[in-house]
């Protein structure tokens, strides 16, 4: 094995560095939140940083960059107060992936790509139609990473929409059966292809 020190990490070209650590982590979630302006203007951008934060009350997080440069979805979601996730799958890898373009707020990413959105039981921001797994967030309170000065935002799940056949009878949503996407970095996508579970652990 290669052994990469801190010091060498240092000393990396910028964009090596980039990708090194992005990429370390392992494989994230694939998402595209939609948000709309106060002036009705609709966003949508991929988010690979989705993260579980708890069941009861239902929420979900997800890290934002620091807002030294205009960051449209999260300054939609702070002024409106709501935002959607949706997932990746494999026949929308290209598109969802160039929401990453820096567009100004008043140009949609749907627009500019064959993302559609739709709109859902009087909720006020976009989803992604088509997308197999749509959840309607409200926003709760966020934290700042002093360390980088990134954001920690956490929503309460307040909606979600799934496609039936991914609903399992325990209430397993089995993702693999719609070709959801994983992202590996900053830019590589994988669709896992099923599930292997486990029950429950207990000591033996």
């Amino acid at each position: 094995m290669i052994h990469i020190s801190h010091e060498d990490i240092d000393n990396f070209h910028h964009i090596y560095r980039i990708n090194l650590i992005n990429s370390c982590s392992g494989y994230k979630s694939a998402n595209l939140l939609g948000t709309k302006s106060e002036a009705g203007f609709e966003n949508v951008a991929v988010f690979s940083s989705v993260t579980h934060i708890g069941s009861n009350p239902p929420m979900l997080g997800f890290f934002t960059r620091p807002t030294t440069v205009i960051r449209n979805t999260y300054e939609n979601l702070k002024t409106t107060g709501f935002f959607t996730i949706n997932h990746i799958h494999e026949s929308i890898l290209e598109d969802a992936h160039h929401t990453s373009a820096k567009y100004d707020s008043e140009i949609s990413e749907f627009d500019k790509t064959s993302l559609i959105s739709e709109y859902k039981n009087n909720f006020q921001a976009p989803f992604v139609k088509g997308a197999p797994l749509q959840l309607a967030m409200e926003y709760v309170e966020e934290y700042t990473i002093k360390a980088n000065n990134t954001i920690l935002v956490i929503g309460k799940v307040v909606g979600l929409h799934v496609n039936e056949e991914l609903l399992e009878d325990d209430g397993f949503i089995n993702l693999s059966k719609a070709n959801i996407a994983t992202i590996n970095g900053l830019d590589a996508y994988a669709v896992p292809q099923n599930n292997q579970r486990f029950g429950y652990q207990r000591p033996k």
